[in-house]
């Protein structure tokens, strides 16, 4: 039986769906809590965010924000790095340390039974931490390591390149959390025990908390064990600029290639502005689901790729728009054509049918980001890095509802700026570079990767 993707399927008749409460207290050292109740399972999901993202980093320490999440479980307290990874297991509790651009988050997932001894050795990680020289010795070679691999990825060489030529190398969400390699390599361990001082602190931190346990209980194991942890953190302040583009093209050279990895697209609005709600049905209807606009065109009609999406990305402090594909180095004007075309094609507005079409999906997906602890945990957690309004869980599915086919078509016309295009095609440069005419994609620069974050 063949399928007709020309025609959408049938919505079902509306979902009843609950969202989350959450309560918010604070501990007596400014420590903020979030607790969100969930009692399906004996389960509890902790996330520690410390407000301490690579945006941070010094410009010639670029990386230092990972290497510390790397380094801060490898030993705490009176356990050293192997005995410590030995204890959360014998809890059964899945433990992890990651730092993105804006924040780093230290994750706990335990049985409601274990909670009181994982959350004493979780905060051992956070106030105690060893930093021990041998230990910041060997994963600072890992991050070299998998820097020098990643030279052999061309997906990862497009998203970080068209980050740096999009936000500029005078911005701080210009370079990869990872760093680059003569970034990583300026990193010693005292670096890493400045940063720390300086910024994990309670009034600099916030934790989020889902599970079955009681809200009273909660607060008060959270102020035997983190009320005492007592440091006055330093102000995290950076100058986020943000210039608008003109269309250039950033070709880098990987001979040999037979495909082009391609990234393009522009700065937009922040996260927590009005128009989220109309850049999320606008972008569905782009290249945001398997029947957009873009994969129809691409792979259904032209053949060029076996996917392409479009999303709309957020910092704290900058969004941005891109469109991401990789297609045969041979076609690679044909798609980017195609994908100007479409870019230019939905600033003119969208349909009746493809509005419906698409509340429908956000709307009855929506629950779907509640399942589990790890995911209500990350919503809440994304709600206050962001600083969404209070009811944002709560009015998500009636603000996408009352969008009229006029809310969208104007921001479809206002949010999208074909002129203001940064592309950037990994792959083989000469045949690329025969392809593109600069009167139909702007000003082309060829470079190798090496040459990047020094541009």
């Amino acid at each position: 039986m063949q399928i007709d993707r020309s025609k959408r399927p049938i919505s079902s008749q509306e979902i009843k769906f609950n969202t989350p409460g959450i309560h918010h207290f604070d501990l007596y050292n400014g420590l903020k809590i979030f607790f969100s109740a969930k009692k399906d399972l004996p389960i509890v999901r902790i996330n520690f965010i410390i407000n301490n993202g690579s945006k941070f980093d010094p410009d010639d320490k670029k990386g230092l924000c990972n290497l510390l999440a790397m380094c801060i479980d490898e030993g705490a307290g009176e356990f050293d790095a192997l005995q410590l990874a030995d204890e959360f297991e014998q809890l059964g509790a899945q433990f992890s340390v990651s730092c993105d651009t804006d924040v780093s988050i230290i994750s706990l997932q335990v049985l409601s039974e274990n909670f009181i001894s994982a959350l004493n050795l979780l905060s051992a990680v956070i106030t105690q931490p060893h930093f021990n020289d041998d230990d910041f010795e060997l994963q600072k070679n890992k991050v070299l390591v998998r820097l020098n691999q990643s030279k052999a990825e061309p997906d990862y060489i497009a998203d970080i390149s068209f980050e740096y030529f999009l936000f500029g190398n005078n911005s701080p969400y210009a370079f990869p959390v990872m760093g680059v390699e003569h970034t990583v390599q300026n990193i010693d361990s005292d670096s890493i025990r400045n940063v720390y001082k300086n910024y994990f602190a309670p009034m600099n931190s916030t934790m989020v908390v889902v599970g079955d346990i009681d809200n009273d209980l909660l607060k008060k194991e959270l102020e035997l064990v983190l009320g005492k942890w007592d440091r006055k953190p330093k102000i995290n302040n950076t100058v986020t600029n943000l210039n608008r583009t003109k269309r250039n093209v950033f070709i880098i050279n990987k001979p040999g290639a037979v495909q082009t990895e391609i990234r393009t697209g522009h700065l937009s609005s922040k996260r927590n502005e009005k128009d989220f709600f109309q850049k999320q049905i606008v972008n569905m209807i782009l290249g945001g689901q398997f029947s957009s606009r873009l994969n129809l065109n691409l792979r259904e009609k032209h053949g060029y790729t076996y996917g392409v999406q479009s999303r709309f990305s957020y910092f704290k402090e900058a969004g941005y728009f891109t469109v991401s594909t990789s297609v045969d180095s041979n076609n690679t004007a044909n798609a980017l054509n195609e994908i100007y075309k479409e870019i230019k094609k939905i600033r003119n507005g969208i349909t009746n049918d493809e509005l419906s079409f698409t509340k429908s999906s956000l709307t009855k997906k929506y629950p779907s980001n509640f399942e589990t602890y790890r995911q209500i945990a990350a919503n809440i957690s994304s709600k206050v890095i962001h600083n969404l309004p209070n009811d944002y869980f709560e009015t998500y599915i009636n603000k996408i509802n009352s969008l009229s086919l006029d809310d969208v078509n104007k921001i479809a016309y206002n949010s999208i700026y074909p002129d203001e295009l940064i592309t950037v095609l990994v792959g083989d440069s000469k045949s690329i570079f025969s392809q593109l005419s600069e009167n139909d994609f702007g000003e082309i620069t060829t470079l190798e990767f090496e040459e990047v974050f020094q541009k």
